[in-house]
């Protein structure tokens, strides 16, 4: 459990390493598809190291990203968008989205 304010709040982890990655609060979506099934996007995540930039197309239009990795073991954990190339999908520049089968909850 992660504290702000004095208050616990709930957290997603590295099922590999158990670093911290994202609040629950942080949460926008669950919605997601990636490469092991589903995945999760969170506005803000911690402990994650970038990869380099590079345009990949994906199903709803080409995107500028960068794949993410754990801080303390180097999984691959999923990918920051960094610029959406169409303005309707705007929205999504700067969102994380971890897959869901390399995290786990901490209530």
């Amino acid at each position: 459990m992660v504290e702000f304010d004095g208050h616990p709040h709930p957290f997603y982890s590295c099922r590999n390493c158990l670093n911290p990655l994202a609040l629950h609060d942080d949460l926008i979506s669950k919605s997601y598809l990636v490469k092991s099934g589903k995945g999760y996007m969170f506005a803000q995540a911690m402990n994650v190291v970038l990869g380099r930039r590079e345009d990949r197309k994906m199903l709803t239009g080409v995107y500028t990203i960068a794949n993410i990795y754990c801080g303390k073991c180097g999984e691959e954990l999923g990918w920051q968008y960094l610029q959406a190339h169409e303005f309707k999908q705007k929205f999504k520049e700067g969102s994380f989205i971890i897959e869901k089968l390399k995290m786990i909850k901490v209530h």
